[in-house]
C-alpha cells in the first residue's frame, strides 16, 4: 500500500488503555462509509484500537472479540445512528474473498474498521483513515494519516 496519505497526527501510546482511549477518541468522529484501516505487525494493537472505539460507540460492557477466526463482527444499536463492521483480513488468500464477507456492503451503509488492510489489495478504497501502529521502547506508537475531509475531522484530536 503506498504512503501517499497526508500524515494527520501521531500519538505514544504507553499502554493498552492509552489505545482503547485512541479508539474512543475517534468514535464520535466517523459515519457511514467511513474506512478505517488498520495496520501494523501481529500484536501491535489494532484489536485493542478497535475495542476501545467500539465500546465507545455501542457500550463500555460491548464484548468486542478479534475477529481472526470469523473474519468479521458486526456490532448495530438502535440508540446508535451507524453500524459498524470489524474486519479481520490476515486469513485472506485472496482480495475477492473479501466480497464474500459482504464488504461492499459494509463500504456502502457501514463504518468498515480493517485488520489487515493490505489484504485487500486493488479494492481498498482510496478514501480512507489509515492507522499505522507500531512498537517502540516505551508502548505502541499510532501514525494517523488520510486524504479528503480526515484532516479537517480529526482537527483538535487528543487523548
Amino acid at each position: 500500500m503506498p504512503d501517499t496519505a497526508p500524515l494527520i497526527a501521531r500519538f505514544d501510546l504507553p499502554d493498552a488503555a492509552a489505545t482503547q482511549a485512541l479508539g474512543a477518541a475517534l468514535a464520535p468522529r466517523l459515519k457511514t462509509g467511513d474506512v478505517v484501516a488498520l495496520l501494523g505487525d501481529l500484536g501491535a494493537g489494532k484489536t485493542e484500537l478497535a475495542r476501545g472505539l467500539i465500546r465507545a460507540l455501542f457500550g463500555g460492557n460491548t464484548e468486542v472479540p478479534s475477529p481472526t477466526f470469523t473474519l468479521v463482527q458486526t456490532y448495530e444499536d438502535g440508540a446508535v445512528p451507524l453500524s459498524l463492521w470489524h474486519f479481520d483480513l490476515y486469513r485472506l488468500e485472496d482480495p475477492e474473498e473479501a466480497f464474500e464477507l459482504g464488504i461492499e456492503d459494509a463500504f456502502a451503509d457501514a463504518v468498515s474498521l480493517i485488520e489487515w488492510p493490505e489484504r485487500l489489495g486493488p479494492y481498498l478504497p482510496a478514501r480512507r483513515l489509515e492507522i499505522a501502529l507500531s512498537h517502540v521502547a516505551e508502548g505502541r506508537r499510532a501514525t494517523l494519516s488520510g486524504g479528503g475531509d480526515w484532516p479537517e475531522r480529526l482537527k483538535g484530536l487528543s487523548l
